[in-house]
């Protein structure tokens, strides 16, 4: 760590150094721009900044922080940067000028390189010396960080480092270098399961329209957690209480009725494991509650509630009185309890958990869920759980301050302490949990997209992978919010000419959400890259893409651009795939025909459809592509309306 006054060697703890922690050794700096350096002094300090033999200067504002500003240089080095502040000294090695990338996004972004496919001999050549690759530490909070919360540190590319980093990022860099020769240097900031509106400042998102409510209670609980957790519980039980279909009781409560809960196993664990019929493939919402018996010197202590993992998000209350919420499949909960909470004699513990995918429940033993009390002292919880499945019940409110799940946790976390880095392009991979309401992932990536760019420059481009394919193929039209996030990727790519679209449906695997080849998505993502950032125009950024669609005489004619070669068919002797509807969204599969650059379609509702859609399925079949074996990705495309004779 850096002691001022005194003189430093080089850089590589930062946080307690000149330097902010993004500058450490091995890192690279974006080329062509102004190249900004910030970091922390004493207040007023006088500081200069030297990169090979430019410099810059700056003075410490009143709470120390400092930013100077170095003339923008071509790609290069490797240099050493050099600040100084009085007699302090702080020197970064093994610096490289080149092109910075974000790669953000959830679980398909964070997939490490000894989980993608082939990882063995991928790793044993991973060996990249100009590619550099930086991980930013994993970490939720409720109100912007300047620091990054953990190690991190910038790592040359080895089969040590890349083994652990997002193969989707590395491959990527790895097939750009082919054609654009200078250093890469890679951000990593993702976190599995993990929400858009966790990844976007409080600010945008209230500006965006979401929850004022929500929002409030976040910022409450920042400075007043027992409040913020008490509001959050109202707002929580009046959704409960006034969804569709709701029956009125309230299972918190601790004078409910035990009419239709039954006894679960003494172990817990996975719910589809208990050897319950209608449990055994459940993903929803199930109701647990137990009681435990205090002594009146026991309810008069400061306690915790401590509850072994939740798989995936808790709803909790003791004595009707909700105390946490937290999201995190492997993760114990912990939940301070208020002052007089607790009382003698019995007390009531309900939990609410939701899992939405594979295993769901409350993890035992029965000994991981006790009162803590400040003077040591514990009390298990009485092992006689019961249990209420909700089958149908509505996705609930998620509390604001869950990290991958809440609201700005991973934008104040992760994205704030990276300060204003200048950034060749941002990639952007998520949405699998945005697929419970895909409807609304349209405006939120628009606010997404524009936020990032108000930290990170108005024009910076941004890359898109549209989600794989999920899942078994359907036997007839569908509604999907895979699909419809997936329709937002597109839309909302195309209306951007900063932005470019990774067609990625024709790579998913049906058994698995995280499809390991990343290889083929790394060709793709620099394919686009080199067509929307470094102006190769003549090479088609992606595959087909469908520009309209019209009714004629022989069909709903669909056209498309982008097509290198001739459209063709794969397994089938016509596309298959392509759905025609009604205005009401009612949909059949149609015939459809290669004609050229255009797929005629034929069917019932041909000559009054309202609306086309293509690969509209979480994991659809899709067999049309180009000569370049490039895919056409999924789509919607209306129909002007039809003409009705007066």
């Amino acid at each position: 760590m850096l002691v001022m006054g005194a003189p430093v060697a080089h850089a590589g703890e930062s946080e307690g150094g000149l330097l902010h922690a993004l500058f450490q050794d091995h890192m690279v700096l974006q080329r062509d721009a102004a190249i900004r350096v910030w970091g922390h002094a004493r207040p007023a300090e006088d500081v200069s900044v030297m990169l090979d033999g430019t410099k810059a200067r700056a003075r410490a504002a009143a709470d120390g922080t400092w930013e100077a500003t170095l003339p923008a240089r071509a790609a290069g080095g490797p240099y050493d940067l050099v600040v100084q502040a009085g007699t302090g000294v702080q020197t970064v090695r093994d610096v490289y000028v080149g092109d910075v990338w974000l790669c953000a996004g959830q679980s398909n972004m964070e997939l490490p390189v000894w989980r993608a496919l082939d990882a063995s001999s991928e790793i044993a050549s991973a060996a990249h010396p100009r590619i550099r690759l930086f991980t930013v530490p994993q970490a939720g909070a409720v109100t912007p960080q300047s620091r990054f919360q953990g190690d991190a540190r910038w790592q040359v590319a080895s089969p040590d480092s890349a083994r652990d980093f997002s193969a989707a990022c590395f491959y990527f860099a790895r097939e750009l270098q082919k054609t654009v020769d200078v250093p890469m240097g890679l951000i990593q900031a993702a976190w599995g399961g993990s929400r858009i509106e966790a990844w976007t400042s409080a600010t945008a998102l209230r500006a965006g329209g979401e929850s004022d409510e929500a929002l409030d209670v976040l910022a409450l609980y920042a400075t007043d957690t027992p409040a913020a957790l008490a509001r959050w519980g109202r707002h929580w039980e009046r959704w409960w209480t006034t969804r569709e279909g709701a029956t009125g009781d309230a299972p918190w409560r601790a004078d409910v009725r035990d009419t239709g809960w039954r006894t679960a196993p003494a172990t817990l664990g996975a719910w589809e494991r208990w050897g319950v019929p209608a449990l055994e493939d459940y993903n929803g919402m199930v109701w647990y509650r137990t009681q435990v018996t205090l002594t009146a010197a026991q309810a008069a202590r400061g306690a915790t509630l401590e509850l072994g993992p939740a798989d995936e998000t808790d709803m909790t209350w003791v004595n009707g009185t909700a105390v946490g919420s937290r999201y995190g499949a492997g993760e114990p909960r912990r939940y301070p309890l208020p002052s007089g909470l607790l009382k003698a004699g019995i007390n009531t513990v309900v939990v609410n958990v939701l899992d939405t995918y594979r295993d769901g429940g409350l993890a035992g033993p029965a000994s991981a869920h006790a009162l803590t009390f400040d003077d040591g002292s514990r009390v298990v919880l009485d092992n006689r759980w019961r249990y209420r499945p909700e089958p149908g019940a509505d996705e609930p409110p998620r509390a604001p301050w869950q990290a991958a799940a809440g609201l700005s946790t991973l934008y104040n976390g992760m994205i704030a302490p990276l300060g204003h880095p200048g950034l060749r392009g941002m990639l952007w991979y998520q949405g699998e949990s945005n697929t419970g309401d895909g409807a609304a992932y349209a405006a939120r990536l628009r606010v997404l997209r524009e936020d990032w760019r108000q930290r990170f420059g108005a024009q910076v481009p941004w890359l898109v992978v549209q989600l794989a394919g999920y899942g078994m193929p359907p036997s007839a039209p569908v509604e999907s919010g895979w699909a419809q996030v997936r329709e937002a990727q597109r839309r909302v790519v195309a209306e951007d000419p900063h932005s470019g679209l990774v067609v990625a449906i024709d790579i998913g695997d049906a058994y698995d959400i995280h499809p390991p080849n990343k290889q083929e998505l790394g060709r793709r993502l620099a394919r686009v890259a080199r067509h929307t950032i470094y102006g190769e125009r003549a090479l088609p950024p992606t595959g087909p893409t469908a520009r309209d669609a019209a009714r004629t005489p022989d069909g709903v004619r669909v056209a498309f651009d982008d097509v290198t070669g001739a459209l063709l068919t794969a397994g089938a002797n016509g596309p298959i795939g392509f759905e025609l509807c009604d205005a009401a969204k009612r949909c059949d599969y149609a015939d459809a025909a290669l004609d050229g650059r255009y797929v005629v379609l034929r069917g019932p509702r041909a000559a009054n459809a309202m609306y086309v859609r293509y690969c509209w399925a979480d994991g659809p079949v899709c067999t049309l592509r180009d000569t370049a074996g490039l895919p056409v990705g999924p789509f919607e495309l209306s129909l002007p309306a039809v003409e009705v004779p007066r």
